[in-house]
């Protein structure tokens, strides 16, 4: 028995799940508590001035449950069981220790390493890897109360991604963690039906950064967060009441710019969407600064706002097209409406209502008096004013009526063209009633054949918004009411057929009768294109949508003619395409233009194509499902499957035969297949709501089979296009494109680096030829000196010497004065100093 080699390992912070009820309030601002469960949020902002009764009961927290993983100091080993080698404790053993704690397991040098299971006194219990005598790897804690870890362990802490469930089941997180707390992306669950849940990020145990947030009682929240609460764009849909509010939060209150829709109840017979809507500024939950309110019937404000109230400056547009622009008080019009733009004649004023409506209630058709008996009545009023101003005066009255007349007449079906286009690819709706999208409508004008009349839709979108803002002309969301769709009929058909027939003049009513007899009756509802032909096809496509509207924005170029919007052609189309490497030997640029043909008789006018012609975001969208079933063949479906296959085969199966050690890897990699696996059958268990597509029946008849077959053959053939083909390609461009500056930036720091070296060679080497030429001077310096110095006789004779020939035959005769002027030698000793 001895005291083994110990490590502290530091307490971790508490995991605190605190489940609370939901409230429904709509007394009190939207704001989400403290605890890890909100509760459900409420607004203030409210259609009208009466405050809302609560339709939810105010909950109070449950009880909290607070874990946090055990302390391993002070291990003192009372007894031992197991192999020793130089008197430590190696291989597999169990240690009692002296507190009562008890650990079974591997050992390593007198540290526990390896796998083991340490148990505490009080029931806890760690079963997993350990390192130098810390929990380390990959394991499991049990707390006694039931609560259950699995997952990523550092130093006794919870580090990594690990999956915790609650004592009572209710309560489980599936995420990251770091030292200990919730950090990073994850997913909690509030109960067990899974019905109450938060998936998002996380930051230190509170929601911060984009989430989605889904309560008990449907509401759904989904944004950023900060502090647990919402803070900055989100949007929140209240199911219970039929709101939506899309926008800015602060501190989990609307503040700023956002969208509030409030769906009414549909009336039988109506044909357009019943809901109100305000678009503008929020101050504490309440409208207030500048905004704009659409009511169910039609009518509109925009204006100046203070406490949910208009007040101030503004514009009302009636429902039948009248406009007044003056001031408010108190949501009421301050003085004797003077319109400003009066179109035929001044209504009845007995009606005039502004104030915003009740929450659930619609202002009464009968309440207004559009002077046109024709359409009374009916929620649809024409605004046709520019139209009407190109006929003398005293025609207009007549006109109008007319074409009302002509409307009324096909009114039904017109209604039955209206409510089955908005319908197509679009989401479940509140009040199960639709606006139509640009997208839709340019739909409409194709399977009508308006392109026919060497129009293209984008060329038809600038007629018809005129002077609106360049961003939004040719935007596939932007809606429209049954009444605009009916006023851009009318111009439409007034336009082609005066262009079609320039000497001739018609009345507004015969072009709307002819353009109804040739174009919209005979072929209205007749479906062509990739995108809206089948409803499941649809559905899947729209899932592209968002990331390919980007994608089409980046690559249009600006319209040289007002409103100089954006816009793309399609030789605009084909070099995407080429810059992307997306046409080869099956996508050719031949079979890219068969496609763009298909749907237009303008691109090929016999031998000649025209690829000036201009492309929508419909026609963009359609053309990229039309390249995908032509770019991915059945060698490449099988190739993409055999690569998925591989990768899921690439990891050998064990053989229960061989030698463990072999197999050993590190715990993250060990266990992390195993994780994810459990990971998403956790997370689909708690969150799965029983749908589930039927599976196709063996005696199936071979012709139902076969489009079935066809069938998932295009979906394949879209995800792989979309997903493994286009998308990439274009991240790849953009990433280039991004590295483009640095580059750049990495290039010039190199020329100037290089122009530095260059000029400091340079200085060197004058530097060096001017200590040459100082050499070189001060040479010449010195000979000039030397010249300059006169001669003694002795050097003299020396030089007469030097001069005389050598004769090798004769030695030179010694002048006399040489002998006698000779030293004697030193014989004598030298004298003492």
């Amino acid at each position: 028995m001895g005291k083994i080699k110990k490590k502290d390992v530091k307490k971790t912070e508490k995991l605190s799940v605190e489940a609370t009820e939901e409230t429904g309030s709509k007394l009190s601002s939207v704001s989400v508590t403290s605890t890890d469960e909100p509760a459900s949020p409420t607004i203030t902002t409210t259609p009208n001035t009466e405050p809302v009764k609560q339709d939810e009961p105010l909950a109070t927290a449950a009880a909290t449950e607070s874990l946090e993983e055990p302390v391993l100091n002070q291990l003192i080993v009372a007894k031992y069981e197991g192999e020793l080698v130089n008197g430590l404790y190696e291989g597999e053993g169990v240690a009692y220790y002296k507190d009562g704690n008890v650990y079974r397991g591997m050992f390593s040098e007198g540290f526990m390493h390896g796998k083991g299971t340490y148990t505490w006194t009080d029931g806890l219990m760690y079963e997993g890897e350990f390192s130098m005598n810390c929990p380390m790897g990959y394991g499991v804690y049990i707390w006694p109360n039931g609560s259950r870890y699995e997952g990523q362990v550092y130093k006794g802490l919870r580090h990594g991604t690990g999956i915790y469930v609650a004592s009572d089941q209710n309560v489980s997180y599936v995420g990251e963690w770091h030292k200990g707390i919730r950090h990073g992306k994850g997913t909690i669950f509030y109960n067990a039906e899974g019905t109450s849940w938060y998936e998002g990020e996380w930051k230190h145990k509170t929601k911060e950064g984009w989430g989605v947030q889904c309560f008990m009682s449907g509401n759904i929240y989904e944004g950023e967060w900060k502090n647990n609460k919402f803070h900055g764009m989100g949007r929140m849909k209240w199911l219970s009441s039929n709101e939506e509010y899309k926008g800015q939060w602060e501190n989990g209150i609307q503040n700023g710019l956002g969208t509030h829709t409030w769906f009414l109840k549909r009336v039988p017979g109506s044909q357009y969407s019943l809901r109100n809507e305000y678009v503008g500024n929020f101050v504490d939950g309440v409208r207030h600064g500048q905004g704009r309110y659409y009511y169910a019937n039609g009518a509109m404000y925009d204006g100046e706002w203070k406490t949910n109230k208009k007040h101030g400056m503004g514009k009302f547009i009636f429902k039948n097209g009248k406009i007044y622009v003056g001031e408010f008080v108190e949501d009421q019009i301050s003085e004797y409406p003077n319109f400003k733009y009066d179109r035929v004649n001044t209504p009845d004023l007995s009606g005039i209502r502004t104030q915003s409506p009740a929450c659930g209630e619609n202002l009464d058709a009968s309440t207004f008096n559009s002077g046109i008996s024709s359409l009374s009545g009916s929620y649809i009023e024409l605004d046709l004013t520019s139209l009407l101003n190109l006929f003398p005066e005293n025609e207009r009255l007549e006109e109008l009526k007319q074409v009302e007349y002509g409307v009324l007449r096909n009114l039904t079906m017109l209604r039955r063209m209206y409510k089955f286009y908005s319908s197509l690819g679009n989401e479940n709706c509140f009040d199960n009633a639709f606006l139509m999208t640009k997208l839709q409508f340019w739909r409409f004008l194709k399977d009508c054949k308006f392109h026919h009349y060497k129009l293209t839709l984008s060329e038809m979108d600038r007629f018809l918004t005129g002077t609106a803002d360049p961003e939004e002309v040719h935007s596939p969301f932007a809606t429209m009411l049954i009444r605009t769709f009916l006023t851009h009929i009318i111009y439409l058909a007034y336009h082609i057929t005066h262009t079609q027939n320039l000497e001739k003049k018609f009345s507004i009513v015969d072009c709307f009768s002819n353009i109804m007899a040739q174009n919209i009756s005979p072929h209205a509802s007749h479906i062509k294109g990739f995108l809206l032909l089948d409803e499941h096809k649809t559905e899947h496509a729209m899932s592209y949508i968002d990331k390919s509207w980007d994608i089409y924005k980046i690559y249009c170029r600006k319209n040289s003619s007002p409103p100089y919007e954006p816009t793309m052609t399609m030789r605009h189309f084909i070099w995407m395409m080429k810059d992307l490497k997306i046409i080869n030997n099956k996508l050719s640029v031949t079979k890219i233009v068969d496609i763009l043909a298909d749907d237009d008789p303008c691109v090929r006018d016999g031998n000649e194509i025209n690829l000036e012609l201009e492309l929508t975001f419909l026609e963009f969208f359609e053309a990229l499902f039309g390249c995908a079933t032509v770019y991915v063949t059945d060698d490449l479906l099988k190739e993409t499957a055999n690569g998925l296959q591989g990768e899921q085969t690439e990891r050998p199966a064990m053989d229960s035969s061989a030698d463990p050690a072999e197999h050993c890897t590190t715990p993250s990699q060990s266990h992390k297949s195993e994780y994810e696996t459990e990971e998403q059958l956790l997370i689909s268990n708690l969150k799965a709501n029983g749908k589930c597509s039927p599976p196709v029946s063996l005696h199936t008849p071979k012709k139902v089979q076969k489009e079935v077959t066809t069938a998932d053959k295009w979906f394949n053939q879209i995800n792989v296009f979309f997903e493994k083909i286009f998308f990439p390609a274009y991240e790849k461009v953009e990433q280039l494109k991004a590295e483009i500056p640095q580059n750049r930036m990495r290039q010039a720091e190199l020329t100037r680096l290089q122009q530095i070296r260059e000029e400091e060679e340079a200085r060197l080497k004058a530097l060096k030829a001017e200590e040459e030429a100082k050499k070189i001077a001060q040479m010449e310096l010195e000979k000039v000196r030397i010249e300059a110095v006169p001669i003694s006789v002795d050097q003299a004779d020396d030089t007469k010497s030097e001069q005389q020939p050598i004769t090798p035959k004769h030695e030179p005769s010694m002048p006399p004065s040489t002998a006698s002027t000779k030293t004697p030698p030193a014989t004598g000793k030298k004298k003492k100093r």
